[in-house]
């Protein structure tokens, strides 16, 4: 298990069925901040039809703070990359934006992309880590 709070940005990328998959993972505070690098995904991957996402923080007062957005998109994947976040104990914001591929991969394999993008950026935020 990787107990951490995100201090950099970490990214990967992915592709299923054609679809690519962009995935960043960067310290969160608040939901302002969130609302700040949605907007800046949002330039960076324009041709991106979701940006699901997840955030943990500790606010001012202690307590542990959770939200994850599917943005309209099918296989509750906010829901799933949260979850990750959980699992690894991650406090920091995870944003897959996914660019459309012409293949439908259904609910489950829509689910099983944004997971395996989330992972991957985990993957790579872990092991940046361990190099410090």
């Amino acid at each position: 298990m990787w107990d951490v709070r995100i201090e950099s940005e970490a990214s990967a990328k992915i592709t299923v069925e054609r679809s690519r998959f962009f995935a960043v993972l960067r310290p969160a505070q608040d939901e302002a901040m969130i609302k700040e690098v949605l907007a800046e995904r949002h330039k960076e991957v324009r041709k991106a039809c979701h940006h699901c996402w997840a955030a943990r923080w500790t606010d001012g007062d202690g307590r542990l703070v959770e939200l994850a957005r599917d943005d309209g998109e099918v296989g509750k994947p906010g829901h799933k990359i949260l979850d990750l976040l959980r699992r690894r104990e991650v406090e920091g914001l995870l944003v897959v934006s996914r660019v459309f591929g012409g293949v439908k991969l259904g609910p489950a394999g829509v689910g099983r992309a944004f997971k395996q993008a989330a992972e991957a950026v985990l993957d790579v935020a872990e092991g940046s880590a361990r190099k410090r």
